[in-house]
């Protein structure tokens, strides 16, 4: 029941993270074009400000955790505000099928990181489900030829880096979500990512891109960023749960699955709401992603019956 439990958490993260992909895709090709991905970021923090006196009224003990404690929580904050800043450049500057393969860095960051600060280490079923689940997601981002198209050392540089940030933040979250309570630490990651939000609004004249997105449109930078940002809120909070239950290099081999999720909301939408989604519905890609999809699959059900 327990490993059921983790896998729950875990798979919210991809799923809310997918469906936040095709808000995300929304969002920039009408809003946020010709505007700083660090914008886009900046409403991250103010869902996350309106988040953290909730968190308050219901687990006031916030403030009892050591000053240490709090400070080195804000700093796993900051770092996810930064991993996500690595990424949305990445992404702005390349295509996402070039991006994606990349992404699958983290899992051997936080397998690393996990083993020289936390001490976990995985048995073999493990590690075999964990590779699979990788393999899977990166079958993803080939081209119906099996090629991955030509990267760049830049790109590639900085989503070592995006990869490594987040990691190193995952760690960090798990070592003191263990040692304390998991809202306490929530509250103070939020507040990190609070403060890198405000001094990116704060600077380059972003709070001037803030005020014309704004006014342009009210109503649809409240309602439908707001929404999407829940989301996002709902994903992580998941995920973050799911890493005091499990090893951080399971937990983020799960989390690789959102490329998956984005490709099946795509063939929904695709199918339903033909505006909304352009997904390849051809024989040829259908049978490579369903191949994906086998791998994922049996890659959860190796770790699902080795874990604990």
């Amino acid at each position: 029941m327990m490993a059921l439990m983790w896998l729950f958490y875990a798979f919210s993260g991809p799923v809310l993270w997918a469906a936040s992909t095709h808000v995300d895709k929304y969002l920039v090709d009408t809003y946020f074009k010709h505007a700083s991905t660090a914008v886009l970021m900046a409403f991250t923090s103010l869902i996350d400000l309106l988040a953290l006196p909730i968190i308050w009224y219901f687990f006031p003990g916030v403030f009892a955790l050591p000053y240490l404690t709090m400070a080195i929580m804000m700093i796993s904050g900051a770092l996810y505000m930064g991993a996500m800043l690595f990424y949305l450049q990445a992404i702005q500057t390349e295509e996402a099928s070039v991006v994606a393969p990349l992404f699958q860095a983290s899992v051997l960051w936080g397998a690393f990181l996990a083993f020289v600060v936390l001490g976990e280490t995985l048995s073999y079923p493990e590690l075999f489900g964990a590779v699979l689940i990788v393999l899977g997601a990166l079958l993803l981002s080939v081209d119906p030829s099996f090629r991955f198209k030509k990267m760049k050392l830049g790109l590639i540089l900085t989503m070592l880096a995006a990869t490594f940030t987040l990691a190193l933040s995952s760690v960090i979250f798990k070592f003191f979500a263990i040692e304390g309570e998991f809202w306490s630490t929530t509250f103070w990651t939020y507040a990190g990512t609070v403060i890198v939000g405000a001094v990116l609004l704060a600077t380059g004249g972003r709070w001037q891109q803030f005020l014309h997105l704004f006014r342009k449109s009210p109503g649809a930078m409240v309602g439908v960023n707001a929404a999407n940002e829940l989301i996002n809120l709902g994903g992580g909070l998941g995920v973050r749960y799911a890493l005091i239950l499990a090893p951080v290099s399971l937990v983020q081999a799960v989390s690789s699955t959102t490329t998956l999720f984005v490709f099946l909301i795509g063939i929904l939408l695709t199918a339903f709401f033909p505006k909304l989604g352009r997904e390849d519905l051809s024989a040829r890609n259908l049978i490579q992603k369903g191949a994906a999809a086998l791998l994922v699959a049996v890659g959860i059900v190796l770790i699902d019956h080795n874990t604990f």
